[in-house]
């Protein structure tokens, strides 16, 4: 029988051996082609997944000390901004919580400029609007000064933002990495890529629990699916699975497929993000370092390997519950936990943060102005190095209170507002870091930055410096000076007359400077302007190298010059910084992968000519605020500021403009149309109010000007002379030492000295 059965094939194969040989040449010259492809396809995609360690972009460490600005609102958008989770007991790093205006807060250990800072409880109270104590939580010891960690605000790649998390093994809890192959691949140290047992065992648990609880694809499968294939289930699809899987595991080792795995799983979605790997899960689900994960939390991201929609602990706590604690008995049951820690983790709440956790592209506009900065300072070799940590001057609470008082303001203007937009810069005193940016109504938005690129004329905005052209030659010009606020007419290119107006329409006759500053009287202005030199204007204004084409026609005089709200943040910076030109910056510095400094931005100030007369400046921009075209800033509650600011409007009110700043802090507000058409609005109308909303939330502190190099003279407004308080109209104002008036002006006071005893003087 067998004889017979081997005969019929031997005669069977001397007629299907050519076909047969022949269909295993045809599939040989298919399959050894699409093999070396896919090779190719495995390679270039793992070798980018070599895994480039991204740079991190960090805003800045929240400082903290007794007497520092603070307010309720700003502490918690900190704190949120950072990942902070609020809890009862404040012990574990990364949580805080709250009575009132006590807090205590876990902090972090991160690196600084200024090197390692080490985990660290922390309790502080806030009243009036400032921090009231601040001690070591532990030893109840006072502190002289803490830092909070600062928030992640983006990753780059090069300069490319990307939002993923980049770990080696050596980061990651072991019980993650240990748990993950006991659930998911136990033997994933000894199978090549495909494991025949693990199926056949998967199916048969599956079978037996009536639902799937247990998956048959191995760890290096899961990351094809990840990597390279759709979620279709056809038979072309797992063909090429399995095909993928087997070069995977004959290219690389173990390691580095395991480390692929951890970093490119994914485990949810925020928003339009993908969250991908369990160091970005960590983030998202908890809001901490994925090497700070306990037990519970560790089985619960394990578990939603299976299914991460299914399992979502926000939207499916209950079945998300159930997963972690079928996988912490399958940890139990492998060894990796004793009882005690499997009772203890299965009774532990979820503690998932209310929201998503991972930083988006909330800052575009100040990125922008980040991404300007280091291409101008670094060179892209150094920038595309792996693991660069950016440490930028962002204030997270500053950048959400500008962006929330614009969103308010534009809102308040109701239909005159429709199709307005606003730009507003924020900046700290005095040394000129940026704490906010926002570019336009539409905050999350990569379009436009109008903050940087949108070019207006600034109006009233450019008349301090024009006084400050003249009050730089003291044996000249004083805030007492007569100027005579008279119609002007001067001849154009055109054969046209340029004759400027006041606001009110009115010629106000001889003013002392400070009255037309206050005032914003035009007139007047162009008068002094004309006096000085329009080219001396210019070339203080060219001086602090905006980047503009300012041309030197008297219509500079009143604002004909487009700058930008960051060109007028540098100069206002200048009034800001006493006296000094400060660069603006949005960079403090860069750390290498080793933790060495790249660079560190060091600020370094002008030399300081007209330090002096810049006091002047700024003591005149506070009557601006307290009686001037800003005075609304007093009326709306913000007068213990003592707040120095300019208003400005520019030709056929197409642009509205304050630039102001406090003890502390600096901002410029601008609203306007794209189109460039009239917005119906003065500075005090549009921008001034958006600027006084803004104030009213920023942790701001009182402006107490230098008087060094003033003195204080009571004089007689008509013949600007030396007078007394009692005298009638008298006014104290300040000049520069050596130059204040001599003569007086006699009033009564001064003849009843005369007729009692004569005069001293």
């Amino acid at each position: 029988m067998i004889r017979r059965l081997l005969a019929f094939l031997a005669f069977l194969w001397r007629w299907l051996r050519a076909p047969v040989w022949l269909s295993l040449g045809a599939l040989a010259g298919f399959l050894v082609p699409y093999v070396i492809q896919l090779d190719g396809q495995v390679r270039a995609r793992f070798d980018d997944l070599s895994w480039q360690i991204p740079s991190r972009v960090l805003a800045r460490p929240l400082d903290l000390a007794v007497g520092r600005p603070m307010t309720l609102d700003t502490l918690l958008l900190e704190l949120d901004a950072s990942r902070y989770r609020k809890d009862g007991s404040a012990q574990s790093a990364g949580t805080f919580s709250q009575d009132g205006g006590h807090f205590i807060i876990a902090r972090r250990a991160f690196n600084g400029l200024d090197g390692r800072h080490a985990e660290r409880r922390i309790a502080l109270d806030i009243g009036d609007g400032q921090i009231t104590t601040l001690v070591d939580a532990g030893s109840g010891q006072p502190l002289a000064q803490a830092e909070l960690d600062p928030a992640r605000i983006a990753t780059l790649y090069g300069m490319q933002q990307e939002e993923r998390r980049v770990v080696q093994l050596e980061q990651l809890p072991t019980l993650l990495l240990t748990g993950l192959q006991a659930v998911e691949d136990r033997e994933f140290k000894h199978h090549h890529g495909i494991n025949l047992s693990s199926i056949l065992r998967a199916s048969w648990v599956n079978l037996r629990a009536g639902r799937v609880v247990q998956g048959g694809s191995t760890l290096t499968q899961q990351l094809v699916k990840n990597l390279f294939l759709d979620r279709s289930r056809s038979f072309v699809r797992k063909f090429n699975e399995a095909l993928i899987a087997l070069i995977i595991e004959y290219r690389y080792d173990k390691r580095r497929i395991l480390e692929a795995y951890v970093n490119e799983i994914f485990l949810g979605q925020q928003g339009g993000q993908a969250v991908h790997g369990f160091a970005a899960a960590a983030e998202f689900y908890f809001g901490r370092e994925v090497a700070k994960l306990d037990t519970a939390e560790v089985a619960l991201l394990v578990g939603m390997v299976r299914g991460p929609s299914e399992f979502d602990p926000r939207r499916a706590p209950e079945h998300a519950r159930e997963r972690r604690n079928l996988v912490l008995v399958q940890f139990h049951d492998t060894g990796l936990i004793d009882a005690a820690q499997l009772s203890k983790a299965r009774s532990t709440p979820l503690n998932v943060s209310a929201k998503g956790a991972l930083p988006r592209n909330r800052y575009p506009a100040f990125l922008d102005l980040v991404r300007r900065q280091l291409q101008r300072d670094f060179s892209e070799q150094t920038l595309d190095a792996a693991g660069l940590v950016i440490h930028t001057t962002l204030a997270p609470s500053a950048q959400i209170q500008a962006e929330t008082a614009l969103a308010k303001s534009l809102k308040d203007l109701g239909k005159s507002g429709s199709g307005l937009q606003a730009a507003a810069v924020v900046t700290s005193v005095p040394d000129g870091e940026v704490l906010a940016l926002v570019g336009g109504r539409e905050v999350d938005g990569s379009g436009f930055n109008r903050a940087l690129d949108a070019r207006r004329p600034i109006g009233s905005l450019v008349k301090p410096f024009v006084y400050l052209t003249a009050l730089a030659q003291p044996q000249r010009y004083s805030l007492a000076s007569i100027i005579e606020d008279a119609p002007v007419s001067l001849p154009q290119p055109d054969g046209s007359r340029w004759m400027p107006r006041n606001a009110d329409g009115e010629a106000h006759g001889r003013v002392m400077l400070i009255d037309a500053l206050v005032n914003s009287w035009n007139l007047a202005t162009v008068q002094l302007g004309l006096r000085v030199g329009v080219e001396r204007v210019r070339g203080l204004l060219d001086s602090f190298a905006l980047g503009a084409d300012i041309n030197p026609n008297p219509s500079l005089l009143l604002g004909a010059v487009e700058l930008s709200p960051l060109n007028v943040a540098q100069l206002y910076q200048y009034f800001a910084a006493d006296g000094h030109a400060v660069p603006l910056r949005a960079v403090r510095g860069i750390v290498d992968s080793k933790g060495r400094p790249v660079s560190r931005f060091g600020v370094k100030p002008g030399s300081g000519d007209y330090v002096v007369a810049s006091r002047l400046l700024t003591w005149a921009m506070q009557q601006v605020v307290e009686s001037g075209t800003a005075r609304s800033i007093g009326e709306a509650g913000l007068a213990n500021l003592h707040a120095a600011g300019k208003t400005g409007t520019s030709d056929s009110q197409r642009d509205s403009w304050f630039a102001g700043f406090s003890g502390n802090q600096l901002g410029v507000v601008w609203m306007g149309r794209d189109d460039n058409s009239p917005t119906r609005l003065y500075g005090s109308t549009g921008a001034l109010r958006a600027w006084i909303d803004l104030f009213k939330r920023l942790p701001a502190q009182a402006l107490a000007s230098s008087r060094q190099g003033l003195e204080f003279v009571w004089i007689d407004p008509q013949s600007t002379q030396r007078s007394d308080p009692v005298c009638t109209g008298a006014r104290e104002l300040p000049f520069i030492e050596g130059y204040a008036p001599q003569e007086r002006h006699g009033c009564a006071l001064d003849k009843l000295r005369d007729w009692f005893g004569g005069n001293d003087e």
